[in-house]
């Protein structure tokens, strides 16, 4: 109910068994007390905070394995990217200020529009005025796939002046159905198949889902070609179960290495799921010692070793126990 009655929700996921946990709790409180003081409207905002131990479904819900995971929530759905800026009153604040910010740009000439960068895929609105109900469904979704996305919108006779005659694909569907045009941008925003790499490897594990991965060499784009055709054609369907990538052979030789596999073997396909790797943070690395707070457990070993994961947390593969 305060996913679904909020825009944003940012919550704090904690153990009380943990020292970091414990250490961020009175910083993540006297935020909450400044997002307050600043006066947003109802709906607008809320943090929270959940104890995972007493609410093991939530967690699981969410695939939480650290303590303590800062989670953002736009219109009822969670952020790709779990928070990992400074753990500071003065950050907090500042980071929901920045959340409420129009992730729309607005375009009021043609030129503008045939200027946009090819760094990611556009999603443009052609509207009559900014304040119509259309524009803000489109902003909602926008907030929720602004990392993915680049949104822009145009109003009245700029948005004319600025339709192509050609668009790549137009949404068909009602621009007043929040899911459904949610469910379309993703679909447009988002590939089936993503490639992985070393820079963005924890970026996927903090989806919670196994990975299926196509290793290939850099050159052997047919290979890469009928993985995607296929993944579309008979595993499409599952694309909320799996994360389904595909990896330079020759970058991932180490990993490849612990499949007891070598780049002459190319190419093949892996399965792993990366939920082992868990890692344990608190406030500002700057502030505190670098230890971690852990459960015993007993993973299987890893076939990716040479994942390292950032430098901001705190992790059992690195920092001193």
């Amino acid at each position: 109910m305060v996913l679904a009655s909020n825009e944003i929700v940012f919550l704090n996921f904690y153990a009380d068994w943990c020292k970091f946990s414990n250490m961020l709790m009175p910083i993540f409180d006297d935020a909450s007390d400044e997002v307050t003081k600043a006066g947003y409207d109802t709906g607008k905002v809320v943090m929270g905070k959940v104890d995972c131990d007493a609410e093991a479904a939530i967690a699981t819900r969410f695939h939480i394995t650290k303590y303590p995971t800062l989670k953002l929530f736009h219109n009822g759905l969670p952020a790709k990217k779990e928070y990992r800026g400074q753990r500071s009153v003065e950050a907090f604040a500042d980071f929901i200020k920045q959340q409420l910010v129009d992730p729309i740009k607005v375009f009021g000439t043609l030129k503008e529009l045939l200027e946009i960068s090819d760094e990611k895929r556009h999603i443009i609105g052609y509207m009559d005025r900014r304040d119509q109900p259309e524009y803000q469904t489109l902003r909602r979704v926008a907030s929720t796939l602004k990392d993915e996305c680049l949104f822009h919108a145009g109003f009245g006779d700029a948005s004319q002046q600025m339709h192509p005659a050609e668009p790549d694909e137009t949404y068909t569907g009602s621009l007043n159905n929040f899911d459904e045009l949610q469910k379309w941008v993703q679909q447009k925003c988002i590939p089936l198949v993503r490639e992985i790499t070393f820079e963005n490897a924890e970026e996927f594990t903090e989806e919670g889902l196994p990975f299926l991965i196509l290793f290939h060499h850099p050159t052997d784009t047919e290979s890469v070609k009928k993985y995607k055709e296929l993944i579309i054609r008979e595993l499409e369907s599952e694309k909320q179960n799996i994360n389904f990538l595909t990896a330079d052979g020759l970058r991932f030789e180490h990993p490849l290495h612990h499949l007891g596999k070598s780049t002459s073997d190319l190419p093949l396909i892996a399965i792993d799921s990366f939920r082992h790797m868990e890692f344990h943070y608190g406030p500002d690395p700057n502030q505190i010692e670098q230890k971690s707070d852990f459960k015993v457990t007993t993973p299987p070993e890893s076939t990716f070793k040479k994942l390292a994961p950032s430098k901001n947390r705190y992790t059992l593969l690195r920092d001193e126990l």
